[in-house]
């Protein structure tokens, strides 16, 4: 499948910034057999000083810019061409959760994508007891890893409600798992709480959904939205599957990932510093086009 990606990110700030240094993840990444990036570019209002890139540890594209000039407003807007596969699931031929501790144990490699970078807690994920026992109860009768995660993905789809007002982007999983509330983000940290409490190494992955309108409704310009979903190593065998709770489904050919971490951390769309005072507003948009 081709998708035609267009995102701004509007930042309105209450006084001037004289400056500021920032660090942004949106751009689409080549994966292979999965997804390849055709053409991508970003620009910028104002123009930054200065613009470097580098790849981060988990091979994130990270663009670094630096602005000099005074600005009360920054946009950033992304443009891209990619190809995606839409992928048939795969045979569950993943290990048992006692299996996949050995194979854990035996895997020594610390490279990016080493299931060890991915067990214990992180910045924005704890391993809390009520999120483990939950994920224990709901999953106890899968018997293989892709199985468990697939049964915690379902679950949390039926049990969590999706509500955009309920949390926002400090919430930690404890608070949102307490509410049964949140969004595609929350939703991803709880079940990457609950599987990594089980011992399954699981991160976060960060891209874009395309969106289909109901029968009959023209689509909507900027409906579609940045979104959030799990990765989960099934062992050494099957190796990382991508599971979307918010979707209550296994990521297929209209998820386009930008990158992933170990949680949103890692891979939020933008962090740094600037000088300031105030507070300040963000808008987003974004539209996934199907190429036909």
């Amino acid at each position: 499948m081709l998708y035609d990606v267009r995102l701004t990110l509007t930042y309105d700030y209450d006084a001037p910034v004289h400056g500021g240094r920032h660090h942004i993840r949106v751009a689409p990444t080549t994966v292979p057999n999965v997804q390849r990036v055709i053409a991508s570019s970003l620009s910028f209002s104002p123009k930054p000083h200065r613009l470097t890139s580098f790849v981060d540890f988990f091979g994130n594209t990270v663009s670094d810019v630096t602005f000099v000039e005074p600005h009360e407003k920054l946009e950033v807007r992304l443009t891209a061409r990619v190809q995606v596969d839409d992928l048939a699931h795969p045979a569950d031929l993943s290990a048992s959760l006692d299996q996949l501790g050995l194979e854990v144990a035996r895997y020594w490699s610390v490279e990016a994508d080493s299931p060890q970078h991915f067990l214990a807690a992180s910045p924005r994920v704890q391993i809390v007891p009520a999120i483990t026992e939950y994920a224990e109860s709901e999953t106890a009768e899968a018997e293989t890893v892709l199985a468990k995660a697939m049964a915690l993905c379902l679950a949390i789809h039926k049990d969590f409600e999706y509500d955009p007002k309920a949390t926002d982007v400090e919430t930690k999983p404890a608070e949102a798992f307490s509410l049964k509330k949140g969004v595609c983000q929350d939703f991803a940290h709880v079940m990457i709480a609950g599987l990594r409490g089980m011992g399954i190494p699981a991160g976060y992955v960060s891209g874009f959904l395309r969106t289909i309108p109901p029968a009959g409704q023209a689509r909507l310009e900027g409906a579609d939205a940045m979104h959030a979903w799990v990765r989960v190593w099934c062992g050494a065998h099957t190796g990382w599957v991508e599971f979307d709770p918010t979707n209550a489904m296994i990521a297929g050919g209209d998820h386009i990932s930008i990158g992933h971490g170990r949680d949103y951390a890692d891979i939020s769309p933008i962090v740094g510093v600037l000088r300031t005072h105030g507070s300040h507003e963000t808008r987003q948009s974004v539209d996934v086009i199907k190429v036909e």
